[in-house]
């Protein structure tokens, strides 16, 4: 076999090894982020048709092979239909990677917002529940809310849970630096450990981070305490710097430190207008 040969041979088995290496990397990444979603089941039910069409061919069943083979010509439409969402989320999960500087910087920025929102509502006995998603995605419980997929801000955290806001009750989810839903419902845990002093934002923290890898942030809205839960574990009656380490620790982003706002006498929050031109002044 002549050197030119073998080099083309090598060259086709290497972009064979890369043609299958990039889909099973797509197919991973596609099965994260339907991972504890309802399209889960849907996948799941998917590839159950697939073995059984494989295993009709195999075992020579006509009739079965003859349904499946007519139904999956439509397969193809009905996988973009009911997966759009987790495509778009994929492909914007691509992009991320691709600008991953700029997305850690923004990443960082957004953390540092939800430690201003804690103190801010810590400080004022303003009721509050934040979860930040990670791995395990949360369509379900983004699903029970209003949607937003708004940016997220410090300002757009004290609106939102603002006592007369319609949306102050639920729980916030945050995916990245965006604002997936508000208004959320969670499920409530019912372990019979927990403290009696627990209440509904709590038990419901804790049970989000039991069946998820989510991280979730409460502000008790009788004693303005700071709490984190994780794993379905829960810290209670931290200190806004305590809870910037601990996002910058789990999450994995360096959270730089920023003056946290002082209490103020109106019972309305500050906004970034007014903020600019306080500054401004001094």
């Amino acid at each position: 076999m002549s050197a030119q040969a073998h080099n083309l041979i090598s060259w086709f088995a290497a972009a064979a090894v890369l043609d299958i290496a990039i889909v099973v990397l797509l197919f991973w990444q596609f099965l994260r982020i339907v991972r504890g979603t309802r399209a889960q089941q849907m996948v799941l039910g998917l590839l159950c048709m697939i073995a059984l069409g494989t295993a009709a061919r195999y075992l020579q069943l006509p009739t079965l092979s003859w349904a499946i083979t007519r139904f999956m010509p439509y397969a193809g439409f009905a996988f973009i239909v009911i997966f759009q969402a987790e495509i778009r989320h994929l492909l914007s999960r691509l992009g991320r990677a691709i600008s991953s500087g700029n997305s850690r910087t923004a990443q960082a920025q957004s953390y540092d917002d939800i430690v201003l929102a804690a103190s801010y509502f810590a400080q004022h006995q303003i009721g509050a529940l934040m979860v930040i998603q990670r791995e395990v995605g949360l369509r379900t419980y983004i699903e029970s809310g209003v949607p937003m997929d708004a940016r997220l801000s410090y300002d757009l955290l004290v609106t939102i849970f603002r006592p007369s806001a319609p949306l102050h009750d639920g729980a916030v989810i945050i995916q990245d630096d965006r604002v997936a839903a508000a208004a959320c419902f969670l499920p409530l845990s019912l372990n019979p450990v927990l403290s009696n002093q627990l209440g509904t934002r709590h038990r419901a923290a804790i049970g989000i981070t039991e069946e998820t890898d989510a991280i979730a942030i409460i502000v008790s809205e009788e004693t303005g305490a700071i709490s984190i839960a994780q794993g379905a574990q829960i810290t209670r009656d931290i200190t806004p710097e305590t809870l910037r380490e601990k996002l910058s620790q789990v999450l994995g982003s360096y959270v730089p430190p920023t003056a946290l706002p002082t209490a103020l006498d109106v019972s309305e929050p500050e906004s970034a207008f007014e903020r600019s031109n306080r500054d401004s002044t001094r």
